[in-house]
């Protein structure tokens, strides 16, 4: 028995929704990317952002229900397209806080570019935490560990940075 019951239970979600975490914080990168630099109507980038990963989302859910039904020949069904919807929804995480950042800065609780900027850090830092899960569970090191992060989090960091090289 897990001397923290609920551990490995934990542990088992947070890998389960690894790749769509992941698929979000790059997703959500990417759009700031073409946001722009300097947010001027932080309700819109909000609304946009979330609304552009959920759109990503359901197209990729959407899409996986359709492949499946090809290579399987099974008949599509509100179940399956549920199945490819949960494969997909932990996107979403990407994308909650850093579209509540820009919703906060249009009532003037922080700046649009502060929005922007923990937008980008929350995203980095969730490819941070998600590398060093994937170098720990491959190897049970901590070297293995900081060089998944550092892998994972520098992919995160040069779209943050080409960001700013571009605008």
């Amino acid at each position: 028995m897990s001397p923290h019951p609920g551990a490995t239970d934990l542990w088992d979600r947070i890998d389960e929704a690894a790749f769509a975490i992941i698929y979000g914080a790059v997703m959500v990168l990417s759009i700031l990317m073409a946001i722009g630099a300097h947010p001027d109507a932080p309700l819109k980038t909000a609304v946009v952002l979330f609304g552009s990963v959920l759109a990503i989302v359901m197209a990729k859910a959407f899409a996986e229900f359709l492949a499946h039904a090809l290579k399987t020949r099974e008949r599509l069904t509100g179940a399956a397209y549920r199945r490819a919807w949960a494969h997909s929804r932990a996107s979403l995480v990407a994308a909650n806080l850093p579209a509540l950042g820009f919703a906060a800065a249009h009532f003037g609780w922080m700046t649009g570019d502060f929005a922007s900027i923990f937008a980008q850090v929350y995203c980095i830092g969730l490819l941070l935490f998600l590398g060093a899960r994937v170098g720990w569970v491959i190897d049970r090191t901590p070297l293995a560990a900081l060089l998944g992060a550092g892998f994972a989090g520098g992919v995160g960091l040069l779209l943050a940075l080409v960001k700013y090289l571009i605008h």
